[in-house]
């Protein structure tokens, strides 16, 4: 048996975004995945036929849990286990144990590294929480913009009066409250945003126009190199929203490299395995693959798991609404992004899905 039988079965395994091993009575490994090729940094044809204790290293009772799982007729889970190969250093992985439905002597081995479990949950989270947050805000923006309007009103009126020292604070008073204002207009943005008129759209005509604003604006002192995959399919989004979250994607990273620039490397590419399985409904397929790559500090670590909720900023001045605005942009496209950040390389990675191909005729420059 060479993976699960059928054709179905055959398309699901080569599919499956998770690495998947399957393990014969006498503990040997009958199959493994792509995704496990990726994960374990080596072939099928190397695994296959070898001992599954001599080739992966994994720091559970995995003789006691295969047993169980035989007798029981019944899927294991097993959380928080590291899993290597000997040849790489181990990743924590929750891992499941299952009989197959069809041949109940042979298991699969589930793996789920929890960098990807633990980003996906965290990348629904916050979309949630940022809901819920928009719209408190853009409430209190609303109410809060009239009174500031006459606060500055009064301070100018005062200014009239005042000798030159005094006039200093009521052209502060007058300052800040139009800082405020600006960013509660910001914080209106999110609500008054439409719903995105998808049709397909090439991404690299956007990321072509996101660069060539970027170059003679904000990232003027920075060198913007374009990395593209150019078989890539067009994508199914609304150009002008998919453009506002490439400029702002470029302005962050310009920003923290700083007046001393840096290099932004702007890299495109095809990864058919990633799925994202929502609540409201199956899995969708994100192929398109877009990411952001710059040479600044990196993120602080503190914030670096909240840098898309409303109001966290890595900035001193920053407003914190930029990136929360992006993660709204790109979970109404039914998208999912996600930040790595160390010091000297942050990536914002986009994942976004193709165009229906009936629509895809309808793609224009």
């Amino acid at each position: 048996m060479k993976g699960p039988k059928g054709p179905v079965k055959g398309v699901v395994w080569q599919s499956l975004p998770l690495p998947a091993i399957l393990i014969e009575p006498g503990g040997t490994i009958e199959d493994i995945n792509p995704a496990a090729e990726a994960f374990l940094n080596t072939s099928v044809k190397s695994m296959r036929g070898q001992l599954a204790f001599e080739r992966l290293a994994i720091n559970a009772p995995l003789e006691e849990a295969f047993q169980r799982a035989r007798q029981n007729q019944a899927p294991l889970f097993i959380h928080d286990v590291d899993v290597g190969t000997g040849d790489r250093p181990p990743v924590q992985c929750n891992i499941q144990i299952a009989p197959l439905t069809d041949d109940s002597d042979v298991l699969l081995l589930l793996i789920s590294p929890r960098d990807i479990a633990d980003r996906l949950g965290r990348a629904m989270s916050v979309k949630s929480a940022a809901r819920s947050a928009i719209g408190m805000a853009e409430m209190l923006a609303h109410e809060i913009k009239n009174p500031l309007a006459g606060i500055a009103g009064a301070a100018q009126l005062l200014s009239m009066g005042l000798s030159a020292a005094d006039r200093e604070l009521t052209d502060l008073i007058v300052a800040e409250t139009r800082r405020i204002v600006a960013l509660l207009e910001q914080v209106e943005q999110f609500g008054n945003l439409r719903p995105p008129a998808r049709r397909a759209v090439n991404i690299h005509d956007l990321l072509d126009r996101a660069r060539k604003s970027a170059v003679v604006g904000f990232a003027a002192n920075m060198q913007v190199i374009e990395d593209y995959d150019p078989s890539l399919p067009p994508t199914w989004a609304d150009g002008d929203q998919l453009l506002q979250v490439f400029l702002n994607l470029l302005k962050n990273a310009s920003e923290a490299s700083g007046r001393n620039g840096g290099i932004i490397r702007i890299h495109t590419f095809y990864e058919h395995s990633l799925r994202l399985r929502r609540k409201d409904g199956p899995g969708n397929a994100l192929p398109l693959q877009v990411e952001i790559i710059d040479d600044g500090p990196g993120l602080p670590s503190e914030i670096a798991d909240q840098i898309f909720e409303p109001f966290v900023s890595g900035r001193e001045n920053g407003t914190g609404l930029g990136l929360a605005l992006v993660s709204k942009i790109i979970s109404d496209h039914d998208g999912w992004i996600a930040v790595d950040s160390v010091p000297g390389r942050t990536v914002f990675k986009i994942s976004l899905p193709v165009a229906p191909k009936d629509q895809r005729e309808t793609e224009t420059p």
